[in-house]
């Protein structure tokens, strides 16, 4: 697979956010150079930690998508696990950055100047980071495979952990992008019209802290990918659903489910009924796995086969009579 055909398969959200962040981040950091404003100053610096993550992002998901190979016979899909972790650095730093500058501006409070530039520049902001956080959330639900229609903020809070790692760190950094531009707004308003200056600092630090927090749940929820985590238990309910709608499969003897950013890996034995020759039950143990992999979102199956113990060992299945 060639390189630009490589690039094609990155994360969508994360590469119209590198973009529109980077555009964002120029536009607040000359408004920050004129002006002065803390405020804007920390939402450039925010902008701009958006920009290089969801960068590295975009390429580490692309990279997770190149196919197996003889050394790496389980595929990359982690490497898009330690790109973000890349990202929780940067921004960590930015955020670390930010919360000096507005404790400064806490102890030395500074009038700033230009408040219809820094006051369109945030506009604008909301506007782009909204947009973005809209098409993250849509991303949300199509990689959850959420078919109801409703409230898609609501829909998307839900099912985030369902997410690709990468569009989970372009919904976070850009719901607290969008949140920090909202009070950025607040705070050049409320020291230009109610000489409320120590604003400006307080702002600046509560942007540095929302950055804090996107860090920490990120970094989490990579730490946790990249030491393998079970699958949630409806997907795990499902893949079960589908064994035992098998005639010939009788009770599941035990089964795992790795999550690996998206996809899933299944490991497992199943029962199936008495009185079958070796050659009809590996039939029926190959035609479960064929009808597992259909499951787009399933990237491999190891399935282990052995007659009924007359015991029900999966959860919620009837005991026999």
């Amino acid at each position: 697979m060639g390189f630009i055909q490589l690039l094609k398969k990155g994360n969508t959200s994360s590469g119209i956010a590198a973009i529109g962040n980077t555009v964002l981040a120029i536009l607040k950091g000359i408004a920050a150079a004129f002006s002065g404003s803390g405020t804007m100053f920390a939402s450039a610096v925010h902008s701009l930690a958006d920009a290089v993550n969801q960068g590295f992002v975009y390429f580490g998901s692309a990279l997770a998508e190149m196919k197996p190979s003889k050394r790496f016979p389980t595929g990359f899909g982690r490497l898009i696990n330690i790109f973000c972790m890349i990202a929780v650095i940067v921004v960590t730093i930015m955020a670390y950055e930010t919360i000096m500058k507005g404790w400064k501006l806490l102890k030395h409070p500074a009038e700033s100047s230009d408040f219809l530039l820094n006051f369109f520049v945030l506009v604008a902001a909301i506007a782009v980071d909204g947009f973005i956080l809209f098409k993250a959330m849509k991303e949300i639900a199509e990689e959850a495979g959420v078919k109801e229609k409703g409230n898609i903020m609501a829909t998307a809070f839900k099912n985030v952990n369902k997410a690709s790692p990468a569009t989970r760190l372009v919904f976070y950094e850009d719901l607290v992008a969008t949140s920090g531009a909202v009070l950025a707004l607040i705070g050049i308003i409320l020291a230009q019209f109610f000489g409320v200056l120590a604003a400006d600092g307080v702002i600046t630090i509560l942007i540095g802290l929302l950055m804090i927090f996107v860090a920490f749940r990120v970094g989490y929820d990579n730490m946790v990918g990249l030491i393998g985590v079970a699958a949630p238990s409806d997907v795990e309910n499902k893949m079960a659903d589908v064994l035992l709608a098998d005639p010939d499969v009788v009770d599941i003897y035990k089964m795992r489910i790795i999550q690996e950013g998206r996809v899933y890996h299944i490991d497992g034995i199943v029962e199936l009924r008495k009185g079958l020759s070796l050659a009809q039950a590996d039939d029926i143990k190959f035609r479960v796995m064929d009808r597992l992999l259909r499951e787009p979102e399933v990237a491999d199956v190891t399935l282990g086969i052995i007659e009924d113990d007359e015991k029900r060992d999966w959860k919620g299945m009837p005991e026999p009579t």
